[in-house]
């Protein structure tokens, strides 16, 4: 049954609209994302899978972090940290300082923080 205006005896056109628009909204929100972390998927393969491995979920030695499944936030904290000497590492600094700008970071945050990584039993 559709709800009609008491007024006019109309089709009620209002909520259809807000939905209508409450999914488009939803649509490009996730087109948006799914594009950002291609982006970073693509500059992570190019930069950091080197040493973090495929998906940063296997690194070459003990002492590189896992970068799968880390918090976006203390992500793009430490690249700013590393990009603005505020933490130091030859290599790290480096690749922060001359490779990666600030959209560069939030995506490599982006995709690394929706990748599997470790999980703790409990």
């Amino acid at each position: 049954m559709i709800a009609r205006n008491p007024d006019t005896n109309r089709p009620r056109r209002a909520g259809a609209l807000v939905l209508a628009a409450a999914v488009c909204a939803m649509v490009f929100a996730t087109d948006a994302a799914l594009a950002r972390e291609e982006t970073g998927k693509a500059k992570a393969d190019l930069t950091c899978a080197v040493c973090h491995g495929p998906a940063g979920n296997k690194p070459i030695s003990p002492d590189i972090p896992r970068l799968a499944g880390q918090q976006y936030d203390y992500l793009v904290q430490v690249l700013n940290d590393y990009r603005h000497g505020r933490r130091e590492n030859a290599i790290m600094s480096t690749i922060a300082q001359q490779q990666l700008n600030d959209k560069e970071i939030r995506e490599l945050a982006e995709y690394y923080s929706v990748q599997k990584g470790l999980t703790v039993k409990r």
